[in-house]
């Protein structure tokens, strides 16, 4: 043992000296992981187990993810599983589940059914859940390895999660799904160089990367949207802050959608688009 407040002071100094965004955060977190207590509990601590420790602060001065170290991301009002081989939500997202979440308890029938695309982790899909009273939840992963953690996540929410290709997802709600979400992978092959180690080593690539312009599977999304929405329903998507015009024009260029809105995340970047099903449009 050793005492807590000079190991909480190297560690941060380790953790920025690596690049390691918000290091006196996540030296915190994981002296909080160690100690098995809240960050806010460290106050009161005085010691914490040197090697365990000294272990976590090397592995996240590599760029591990945080959350593979605790096992655990936090998403809006959710507590999630995470580790290899799912992609960790972050909070650009939660920027679009809220949208989703405020449109569904502003303007939904009562009951409102929600599919939720690549759903990943579950993190989207849990999170309406939990915060839409009544709401019927379904989600679609493909990927076996992120589907076994959203299976963790989801048990006993009654979220309905399937194993397969969002492609032919849910044809038995087909024109009566009230919101459709989804966070697919959007990011061009060729901006490997400029994404986050954190990310790029370690998040799964098949939710990252998509070929040419990075909007392959947001056509996809459309063109399942448009198929499971009722008339007047609405879909919300997210996209690269590069995507700011492309991705609205997914929409925009089919004719089956209106009200094709771009909408920025908390740090000002365009970030996801909704659009809402044309009225008996014709496909």
């Amino acid at each position: 043992m050793v005492p807590l407040r000079a190991a909480l002071v190297d560690a941060a100094r380790r953790l920025a000296e690596a690049g390691v965004p918000a290091a006196r955060h996540d030296a915190e977190a994981l002296a909080a992981h160690v100690i098995g207590c809240s960050r806010g509990d460290l106050l009161v601590r005085t010691e914490i187990d040197s090697n365990e420790y000294e272990a976590l602060i090397i592995r996240r001065a590599e760029r591990e993810p945080l959350q593979h170290l605790t096992g655990r991301a936090y998403f809006r009002h959710v507590e999630l599983e995470v580790g290899p081989g799912v992609f960790i939500p972050r909070p650009e997202t939660e920027v679009l589940a809220g949208w989703v979440i405020d449109r569904l308890n502003r303007d939904a029938p009562p009951a409102p059914v929600v599919v939720d695309l690549c759903t990943g982790s579950g993190a989207v899909a849990l999170a309406v859940a939990t915060e839409v009273p009544g709401a019927v939840v379904h989600a679609v992963e493909l990927d076996e390895r992120a589907y076994g953690w959203a299976l963790r996540n989801l048990a006993g929410t009654g979220v309905h999660l399937v194993h397969g290709d969002l492609a032919d997802a849910f044809g038995e709600l087909d024109a009566t799904v009230d919101v459709v979400a989804a966070n697919p992978p959007y990011i061009p092959l060729d901006a490997w160089e400029s994404v986050d180690p954190e990310v790029r080593d370690h998040d799964p690539g098949a939710a990252l990367w998509a070929e040419g312009d990075g909007l392959a599977i947001v056509r996809q999304v459309e063109r399942t949207a448009a198929r499971l929405l009722r008339s007047g329903g609405v879909v919300a998507v997210e996209h690269a802050d590069a995507q700011a015009v492309s991705a609205p024009d997914v929409f925009t260029a089919t004719g089956a959608w209106h009200e094709v809105r771009d909408h920025l995340d908390l740090a000002g970047r365009s970030r996801f688009v909704t659009a809402t099903r044309v009225v008996d449009a014709a496909r």
